[in-house]
């Protein structure tokens, strides 16, 4: 929630329309929603890399330019990369997700690090082998992370601590569920 504390009205919702669009038509829209994805993700990971960045360079810290387009410029840079190259991006995608997911929740030590970077690789390993599915899974999933973090600041009322991940599970399978059957025919 910290990556949205910022956000005001209009940016909320256009967060929300794109994890829609992600969401239920990630596999058809693979090249954009790549985009997104990767922008998303690389936004996210210098948002966790700016404390220590700026603990490293004080002139950034200081700098309000430079902490709003560090995190733009992270996620274009990834986003470039994940439009061009489709399996490395879904790949990437699974393993930056695990990544991501063992920082929020196990913190940022060497052995969790480690430990969630062999996960990671394992995870990114079985995706390529199962391209359909796994472009399928990812792009729902990210999808419903905007949409839940997007919801859960525009509706203050929604407990973050009781709803974050049913919110979060039940709309990657509703998302999940619609491509798999409007994609039924496309490889």
């Amino acid at each position: 929630m910290e990556m949205i504390e910022n956000f005001q009205t209009p940016e909320l919702i256009i967060m929300l329309g794109v994890g829609l669009a992600v969401l239920l038509f990630g596999y058809r829209l693979k090249k954009i929603a790549f985009f997104i994805v990767w922008f998303m993700l690389g936004y996210l990971g210098m948002s966790y890399l700016m404390p220590q960045i700026n603990n490293l360079v004080p002139e950034i810290a200081v700098s309000e330019l430079y902490q709003n387009l560090l995190p733009i410029a992270g996620g274009l840079l990834l986003a470039l990369m994940g439009f061009s190259i489709e399996k490395l991006c879904v790949g990437g995608i699974c393993f930056v997700l695990v990544m991501l997911l063992a920082v929020q929740y196990f913190g940022t030590d060497m052995q969790t690090l480690a430990i969630a970077a062999v996960v990671g690789v394992i995870v990114a390993g079985a995706a390529v082998m199962l391209m359909k599915p796994a472009t399928i899974i990812a792009t729902s999933a990210v999808g419903a992370y905007a949409i839940t973090l997007a919801l859960m600041k525009l509706v203050p009322d929604i407990s973050f601590e009781t709803y974050y991940w049913p919110m979060i599970l039940g709309i990657t399978a509703i998302g999940g569920v619609f491509q798999f059957l409007t994609t039924k025919r496309i490889s």
